[in-house]
C-alpha cells in the first residue's frame, strides 16, 4: 500500500474512504476485492474499515466524520466527548456542517447545521470538532444553571479553555439561553469556584447575606487548596458536593487537610450539597455566628427570601 496512504488510515483510526483509496492509486477492483475478500469492511457507504473487528467510539466518531464529508466537525456531546467533558459516549455522534450544505444523515449520526461553523471549529483537533470554549456553551444551552457551572468548570480544571476564551465564546452567542446568568456564573467561576456547589455557596450563602468575601482555591499544606478561606477569623469552608469528596481515600485526605488547618488555628466547615442548595439561610446563620465568635465585627445580612433564617436569628 501507499506508504501516505497507509499513514491516513492510521491516523483515522483505522479507515479510509473510497475517494481516498482511490486517489491514492487504488483501482475500483481492488477496492472491490479487498471488501469481498474480508480484509475490509463496509462502515458507512464509501467508508471501509482496514481492520476488521476494531471498535470503539473514537472509530465511530471518526467514520461518521468521513461518512458526512469535509468540512464537518464533532458537535454538542460528541464534540464534549472528545474533549473529555464528558465520561459517556454520546449515540448517536453528532456532526455540525456550515449552513446550506448537504449532508448524508444516517443511523447513528445526526447532522446540524450551522452559519458560524467557521469561526467556531477548533483548527487543529483531531477529529476535527468545535472549539472547546463553543462546546461548552453548546452543553449548556438547556441545562440547569448548576449543570452549566459545573462544565465550566470542569472545562478550565482540564486546562481546555481560558476563562477568557469563555468570556469571548459567550460574547458571540448573543441569543445562548441564560445569558446573562452564564456571565455571571463565569465571573466566579475565573475567580476560582469549581463546581456547582460552590458557586451556591458563593451566590446564595456568602454573597446573598452579606458575609466576608473568602479567597477562592487558597493554597493548603501539601499541595492542596481550600474552596474558602476567611483569613480574618481563620475558617474554611469546603463544600462537599453531590459528586466530589468521595470513597474513602477522599475522605482520608479531607481529613488530613482539616487536621493540618486545625494544628495551624483553622477551623474547617464542610456543608453539605443539601444544606447549601435547600437550607442557604441556615448555613448562612451558622457561619455568621462562627465568624462573630472568632472575631468578625460584621454581621450577617437577610437575604431576599422572606423566610430568612438569619432574621430569625435576629429576633431571637
Amino acid at each position: 500500500m501507499d506508504p501516505l496512504l497507509a499513514a491516513r488510515i492510521r491516523g483515522q483510526s483505522g479507515l479510509v474512504t473510497r475517494e481516498q483509496a482511490l486517489a491514492a492509486g487504488l483501482t475500483e477492483k481492488a477496492i472491490r476485492w479487498r471488501v469481498s475478500s474480508g480484509r475490509w469492511t463496509v462502515v458507512h457507504p464509501r467508508v471501509f474499515l482496514t481492520e476488521p473487528g476494531r471498535s470503539g467510539w473514537d472509530l465511530r466518531a471518526v467514520a461518521a466524520l468521513l461518512h458526512v464529508g469535509r468540512p464537518a466537525a464533532l458537535h454538542g456531546p460528541s464534540a464534549g466527548h472528545a474533549w473529555t467533558m464528558l465520561n459517556r459516549p454520546d449515540d448517536p455522534i453528532e456532526v455540525v456542517v456550515p449552513l446550506g450544505r448537504s449532508g448524508r444523515a444516517r443511523d447513528g449520526i445526526t447532522i446540524v447545521r450551522s452559519r458560524h461553523f467557521d469561526e467556531r471549529l477548533d483548527p487543529t483537533a483531531w477529529p476535527h470538532r468545535v472549539t472547546a470554549a463553543h462546546t461548552v456553551f453548546d452543553l449548556c444551552a438547556g441545562q440547569t444553571l448548576d449543570r452549566s457551572v459545573a462544565v465550566m468548570a470542569k472545562a478550565q480544571q482540564l486546562r481546555l479553555c481560558t476563562p477568557e476564551q469563555l468570556l469571548r465564546a459567550l460574547a458571540a452567542r448573543p441569543r445562548q439561553p441564560q445569558r446573562r446568568m452564564l456571565l455571571e456564573a463565569l465571573g466566579e467561576v475565573r475567580d476560582g469556584v469549581e463546581s456547582a456547589a460552590e458557586y451556591r455557596y458563593v451566590r446564595d450563602v456568602e454573597r446573598a447575606h452579606r458575609l466576608p468575601v473568602g479567597r477562592r482555591q487558597a493554597p493548603a499544606p501539601g499541595q492542596r487548596h481550600r474552596d474558602s478561606a476567611y483569613d480574618e477569623v481563620k475558617v474554611v469552608v469546603e463544600v462537599d458536593g453531590r459528586l466530589g469528596h468521595e470513597g474513602w481515600a477522599a475522605q482520608s485526605v479531607d481529613r488530613r487537610r482539616d487536621l493540618d488547618g486545625a494544628v495551624a488555628g483553622w477551623l474547617t466547615e464542610r456543608p453539605t450539597w443539601l444544606e447549601v442548595a435547600h437550607a442557604p439561610c441556615g448555613l448562612a446563620a451558622d457561619l455568621d455566628a462562627i465568624f462573630r465568635d472568632r472575631g468578625w465585627a460584621g454581621r450577617a445580612e437577610p437575604c431576599h427570601l422572606p423566610a430568612c433564617l438569619v432574621i430569625r436569628q435576629r429576633v431571637r
